[in-house]
């Protein structure tokens, strides 16, 4: 005796739901008990789906997934309808979800239960009520799902998952106009090709669509016949599709037929006044969602347009250096910003790399961005050095925002105008020496990545925002770029995107920055700007939002090892440079972070705390004993963990120093003596134009030997 035959005496039927094919098949029992012809039959999901009442299966569903998600089985009661909304009997289903990727087959039972008999006025008002309830529900969920939506694409994929409330559509179009033409915008439930015949069909054609458009009112057609009589001339185009039932609804926004909406049916659909007005509300919430779309994508052409027009591009290549340059709009708005980068060409052959950064992120901010690239490029293309090309952008800025500002409230009830100003960095490139001249104005310090690949902030000497005051100066910090160095400029929206400052932005991008020395500027470019809006960067729960919450301009920069082609290998040196002025003591502590900096991997700890205290020690001497600066160099270079660090402090006096005995209570006197205990090797060089004391210390395993005398001189 046949299994099948067993569970039919016991009113017992066995299907297999694939989800992936969208296919249900159905023994002889299970196809009865769903009130279809006893026997073996496979159906699409749509049509096997319309035979449940909608809550049931707003419920089955639910349920699962859940199964599919853990593993179990899904056991749920489903009340079994006919055509005309009367529950024929309730099944108990129990079914094994057997889970492959996104996509699920249920093989399982269906049983028939005892339940109160259908066909009772109570029972017709439950069914009533319960599918008034789900169609609430259905519809509540597609218009937020629409609104949410923010492009056409997506509008249209949202059509195209709509699961109505017992008689979903099994083949959807979206129609638009153009013209005097009908295109279709969107499809779903067809194969490619199938949309050849109304890809593109006239306004005056005899087609359900067109006619919808021409007049402004939904067609429903509940059967082919119907379809046939009403539409002749089209009904050969339609029929290869073998469908049933369809439903053509117009798409009106604000009193205007923007296009037409067609669901279509493998299931015959009476079109009863409840699904109807499913139907056309539906319609009215797409018509509204892709105006909005429409609206959107074309304030975002319109904004990228302009935004690219400004934008340029990098120019010919440079003889031993490379370089890469991002710029990423913000998410909101109009996507457009004040952010920009430049590379400009200068007559003394060199080069200068500027980025930008206007305040605000609108139309305003993109206009006076492109007004102070072009009075950037005009003022460094006749020869000025990086201090007067900004204190000229300056003066230019202030003098074009005294009557063109942000428009701010003011006590009387009428707007004042703020003006704006901009952050810039600009920085002259010699490409024979690597020699970087550098101005910045209220802009973030540039970043270096040495051969070794530890990537450092170079603290740079700075003015004003441009725009702030008609006359502002700009010293100029001077560095040498390496061979295989890289350097990066970029504006605030790379650092502080994602709730980050400075500090916690610039720990976020270091790791990206060291993690391979030897990897190509564009790769490294898209890396960082990954680190910032990329999956990495979204650490709360539920979907992914757009972190583009302000514009990003990013600049790289490398020096070539031997003048062309790639990076190469070379010793692996760091090297960090600071000069201390005797009206800026403060930049002391600069100089310590510095150093920390450059030895953030250092095996000993202690040896790192006894540099720091060496350097204040001695640039503090220089400030107290002498007229000049101090500058600093260090440098750290050889094999990790066998790595030698040299650290320099040059001024311009020629009193050399000497060793002191203070006593317990003296205030100074232990800086030869502190040197003489923690360093490994110390000197002092005598130079034409002063002095340069030194040390030196021997990470772990480096062997060396330790000066235990340094030279006489003045105070220690």
């Amino acid at each position: 005796m046949r299994t099948e035959d067993v569970l039919a005496a016991i009113a017992t039927g066995l299907w297999r739901w694939d989800n992936a094919s969208g296919t249900v098949t159905l023994d002889a029992e299970a196809a009865r008990l769903l009130g279809l012809p006893a026997e073996r039959v496979t159906m699409t999901e749509g049509a096997v789906r319309s035979r449940f009442h909608p809550v049931d299966w707003n419920e089955v569903d639910g349920i699962i997934n859940l199964a599919v998600a853990e593993g179990t089985l899904a056991e749920a009661r489903l009340r079994i309808m006919d055509e005309s909304g009367r529950v024929l009997r309730t099944v108990r289903s129990r079914s094994k979800p057997l889970a492959s990727g996104d996509s699920y087959v249920l093989i399982g039972t269906i049983q028939e239960v005892a339940e109160p008999q259908p066909g009772t006025t109570a029972a017709q008002t439950s069914i009533t009520g319960d599918w008034r309830r789900s169609r609430e529900a259905f519809l509540l969920d597609a218009g937020r799902a629409l609104a949410e939506a923010r492009s056409t694409s997506e509008v249209l994929r949202v059509a195209a998952s709509l699961s109505m409330p017992g008689f979903s559509p099994d083949g959807l179009a979206v129609f638009g106009v153009a013209g005097e033409r009908l295109t279709i915008i969107g499809h779903h439930g067809h194969n490619p090709g199938d949309d050849g015949p109304f890809a593109e069909i006239s306004l005056h054609m005899d087609y359900p669509a067109a006619d919808v458009v021409r007049n402004g009112r939904a067609i429903y057609l509940p059967t082919p016949q119907e379809y046939r009589r009403r539409f002749p001339a089209t009904w050969p185009m339609a029929q290869r599709f073998d469908r049933q039932s369809w439903a053509f609804v117009p798409l009106i926004v604000a009193g205007r037929t923007i296009g037409a909406w067609m669901a279509a049916f493998k299931h015959p659909v009476a079109f009863t006044p409840d699904e109807r007005s499913v139907l056309t509300t539906v319609a009215r919430m797409l018509a509204q969602a892709l105006a909005r779309a429409g609206e959107a994508e074309n304030e975002r052409e319109l904004s990228l347009g302009l935004q690219r027009s400004m934008m340029p591009t990098l120019g010919p290549e440079i003889p031993g250096m490379t370089v890469a340059a991002r710029y990423v709009p913000t998410g909101g708005g109009l996507q457009v910003g004040g952010d920009w980068y430049d590379m400009i060409p200068l007559p003394t052959g060199s080069f200068a790399l500027v980025i930008g950064d206007v305040q605000g992120h609108d139309v305003r901010a993109a206009g006076l961005m492109g007004q102070l690239r072009i009075a950037l490029r005009a003022y460094a293309s006749e020869g000025h050095r990086p201090d007067a090309v900004l204190s000229r952008a300056s003066r230019f800025l202030y003098g074009i925002t005294e009557s063109y500002g942000v428009p701010e409230p003011a006590g009387d009830g009428y707007e004042d105008y703020a003006p704006r100003f901009a952050t810039c960095l600009y920085i002259e490139v010699d490409p024979a020496t690597g020699t970087l001249d550098i101005a910045r104005a209220g802009h973030p310090d540039p970043v270096i990545r040495t051969a070794d690949g530890t990537a450092l902030i170079r603290p740079t000497a700075g003015g004003l925002p441009l725009g702030i005051e008609a006359d502002s100066d700009y010293p100029t910090t001077r560095l040498v770029l390496e061979p295989t160095e890289t350097i990066m400029i970029c504006t605030d929206g790379l650092i502080e995107t994602g709730g980050h400052d400075m500090a916690s932005g610039w720990t976020r991008l270091r790791p990206v920055l060291e993690k391979d020395p030897s990897q190509g500027l564009e790769q490294l470019a898209d890396e960082l700007v990954q680190a910032v809006h990329g999956p990495s960067s979204h650490y709360t729960t539920g979907p992914l939002v757009d972190r583009r919450e302000d514009d990003v301009a990013l600049l790289l920069l490398r020096r070539n090892a031997g003048g062309g082609g790639g990076p190469a290998t070379t010793t692996a040196i760091r090297r960090t440079a600071l000069t201390v002025a005797q009206a800026e003591p403060e930049r002391i502590a600069g100089a310590r972070r510095q150093l920390r900096e450059l030895l953030h991997d250092w095996a000993d700890e202690e040896q790192v705390d006894s540099a720091v205290l060496m350097i204040s020690e001695m640039i503090t001497n220089v400030l107290v004993h002498t007229d000049g600066d101090a500058v600093l160099v260090a440098e750290a270079f050889g094999p990790l963990g066998t790595r030698r660090l040299r650290v320099e402090v040059a001024d311009a006096s020629d009193e050399l120093p000497h060793r002191r005995h203070p006593g317990e209570m003296a205030s100074s006197g232990r800086g030869l003596i502190l040197m003489q205990m923690l360093a490994d090797a110390w000197g002092v060089d005598p130079r034409g134009d002063g002095k340069s004391i030194w040390f030196e210390l021997h990470e772990a395993g480096a062997e060396g030997s330790r000066e235990t005398e340094g030279p006489p001189g003045a105070e220690g």
